[in-house]
C-alpha cells in the first residue's frame, strides 16, 4: 500500500484496498457474522432457552444421564460454562444433578420428564432454525459448508 494512512482508510471504507489486511475476508469474522445470524434465528424461534442450554439438553436426551465434566466435552464447552449452563436448567426443572455411586465427587446430569418433553418439543424447531440459517445456500452449498466447518472444529 501507498500513500498516507488517511488515503489507506478511505480505500478500506471504499471496500476496495489494493492489498492488505481484509477485515470482511477474515475465517473469524465471517463465522462470527453467520454465528449472530444463527443466534438471532435461534432467538426468533426458541426465545426462553438460549442455544448452550439447548445443547446440553438435545445432548442429554441423545446419550442420557453422564457426568457434568462428559457433557460439557460432548457439547464443547469448559467446565465453568457447562456447570452454569446446567444450574439454570436444573433451576428450571428440566435436569437432575446426583452423585456418582462410586466416585462421590462426580455430578451426574439426567433430563426430567419435563426436560425430555422439553426437549421433543423444541427438536422440530431447532431443524427450522438449522434450515433458515442455511437457507441462503443450496443444499449441496449447505453439505459442503457443513462438511468443510467439521474439518476445522
Amino acid at each position: 500500500m501507498t500513500g498516507t494512512t488517511g488515503e489507506r482508510n478511505l480505500r478500506l471504507v471504499e471496500d476496495d484496498p489494493p492489498e492488505g489486511y481484509r477485515l470482511q475476508e477474515q475465517v473469524g469474522f465471517v463465522l462470527r457474522k453467520a454465528h449472530q445470524r444463527h443466534v438471532a434465528i435461534f432467538a426468533e424461534k426458541i426465545g426462553d432457552l438460549t442455544p448452550p442450554q439447548f445443547a446440553a439438553l438435545a445432548k442429554l436426551a441423545d446419550v442420557g444421564e453422564t457426568s457434568q465434566n462428559q457433557l460439557g466435552s460432548l457439547i464443547a464447552m469448559d467446565a465453568a460454562t457447562v456447570k452454569g449452563v446446567i444450574d439454570r436448567l436444573k433451576s428450571r426443572g428440566l435436569v437432575t444433578l446426583t452423585r456418582h455411586d462410586v466416585d462421590r465427587r462426580r455430578l451426574m446430569v439426567s433430563l426430567t420428564a419435563e426436560g425430555r418433553e422439553t426437549v421433543e418439543r423444541l427438536v422440530p424447531l431447532a431443524e427450522d432454525i438449522t434450515a433458515e440459517t442455511l437457507r441462503p445456500l443450496s443444499p449441496k452449498e449447505a453439505a459442503t459448508l457443513l462438511r468443510l466447518l467439521s474439518r476445522i472444529a
